[in-house]
């Protein structure tokens, strides 16, 4: 092979390398601009009043949702609010990594459906600077993804009101 050759070897492995490079870039670069829009509160804005009273803001998605961060016996979540669930449901595979326990299995009505899912105990439960103790969930095995659904087992034990695309919940 002539020094030539393998110059122009070279330089062509150079040019693939910078294009995956550029590829890969860009990919981490959407994938974060899209996770971002999914959940617009991955640091949720917490203040603590006076009174002593903690007041979380979220921002609702493009989708029309309130998604916010938060966490589930100090392990980081994904919550969704969802007025129309009795109870914190969380996905199986989701359960599993949170090392929860399977407790009683009981029957639900979902919008997909009668179906079955297991009592569980959160021992704690924050979001923001909110935190709640002892908080009643299902653990769901239908149900896919990994975001929780924050129903009426935690938003009955805070106040929330809505103002255009923000959702305050107050504790």
């Amino acid at each position: 092979m002539t020094p030539e050759d393998y110059g122009k070897k070279v330089g062509k492995g150079m040019f693939y390398a910078a294009w995956i490079t550029a590829l890969i870039l860009l990919s981490l670069f959407f994938n974060n601009y899209l996770s971002k829009k999914n959940n617009p509160n991955q640091n949720p804005n917490s203040e603590l009043s006076a009174n002593g009273s903690v007041t979380v803001e979220l921002k609702r998605n493009p989708y029309g949702h309130y998604v916010t961060s938060g966490l589930i016996n100090r392990q980081p979540v994904v919550f969704m609010l969802d007025t129309g669930a009795t109870q914190v449901s969380i996905p199986e595979p989701v359960a599993q990594k949170l090392g929860l326990t399977y407790g009683r299995e009981q029957w639900v009505n979902t919008a997909n459906g009668r179906i079955s899912v297991y009592q569980t105990q959160l021992d704690t439960l924050s979001i923001g600077r909110i935190q709640l103790h002892q908080v009643s969930a299902n653990i769901n095995p239908f149900m896919q993804g990994e975001q929780i659904l924050l129903g009426m087992s935690v938003l009955k034990r805070l106040d929330f009101s809505q103002r255009g695309d923000i959702l305050t919940l107050q504790q």
